[in-house]
């Protein structure tokens, strides 16, 4: 197994070795700490990206991420559906081409009280990133449980500085919505669960990387590249997690491996094989899948 591994690697790096980088535009990808995300930074850390004039810009924030690439700072980025809904009226020819995971836990609710006590309470302290699928969680999280009717402090911060919130430092009624892996940090802090994609919250969330038609079709070799190192990446994962663990340990906020490994179970990878009833989830959210690679 180990075996299949290197040779699976070795390949891939000779393949791109043998491709002369001069033959290449550089190709720059932004993208956030995200655990569904981390096979770009395997890739850049073994040093697979640098041939094919491939630059990661790695920020904390959903939104920060989406600034960036609106801005023009960047020609492609990684993000969920959401983001990109948020996107495409401005650039109509914008699409998902490469599939990295789908939520099953890695979005988090998180509180320093209960359900029950927070269906109590006339107002509530939300911190969250606005521009981003923390939005639509929210709001999702609020139909679920009848909130409806609470006064709501809307607290727009990325998830950096959210992740610092301490529950001894809070005095008032408070939701966070984040991700895996700052839920990990959190949930140090105090703050403990209270919803997620895995259980009361039905959204599709899915990550993927988009790009305009006209970006993609000036690096389509790289961005066809890319999926291959993808999809090595996520195999080495998977066969050899330690190995992984260690080549992305710099961008996943100091987690010890058991973390790590927590953090990966709560997502679902679709780079691969995409089942009927997700094709048909995607196809009722209006998911444009005809120029995944």
């Amino acid at each position: 197994m180990r075996y299949r591994v290197l040779l699976s690697l070795f390949m891939s790096a000779f393949l791109l070795m043998s491709c002369s980088s001069n033959d290449y535009e550089k190709l720059e990808i932004s993208t956030t700490t995200w655990i569904g995300y981390t096979p770009l930074f395997y890739a850049k850390e073994k040093g697979w990206l640098k041939p094919l004039k491939i630059k990661l810009q790695h920020v904390s924030s959903l939104s920060e991420n989406l600034y960036l690439y609106d801005a023009g700072n960047s020609d492609a980025y990684a993000g969920t559906q959401y983001e990109y809904k948020l996107l495409v009226n401005k650039k109509p020819t914008l699409m998902p081409i490469i599939l990295f995971d789908r939520s099953n836990g890695g979005d988090v609710v998180m509180s320093n009280l209960t359900i029950s006590q927070l269906e109590k309470k006339d107002e509530i302290d939300v911190y969250l990133e606005m521009d981003s699928i923390n939005k639509t969680i929210f709001e999702d999280f609020v139909k679920a449980y009848n909130l409806q009717n609470k006064k709501i402090n809307y607290i727009n911060n990325d998830q950096a500085a959210i992740a610092e919130l301490d529950v001894t430092n809070l005095t008032k009624p408070t939701i966070i919505v984040t991700y895996t892996p700052y839920n990990i940090k959190l949930k140090k802090h105090g703050f403990k669960s209270i919803a997620s994609t895995k259980d009361s919250l039905k959204l599709l969330v899915l990550d993927a990387l988009y790009t305009t038609q006209e970006t993609y079709f000036k690096h389509e070799e790289q961005f066809k590249e890319l999926k291959k190192l993808i999809d090595t990446s996520i195999e080495v994962l998977e066969k050899n997690p330690k190995e992984y663990y260690k080549g992305i340990k710099p961008y996943i906020l100091d987690l010890t491996y058991d973390e790590f490994t927590k953090t990966v179970s709560d997502i679902v990878w679709i780079n691969k094989d995409i089942s009927k009833t997700l094709k048909a989830r995607m196809k009722a959210a209006h998911f444009p899948s005809s120029g995944l690679l």
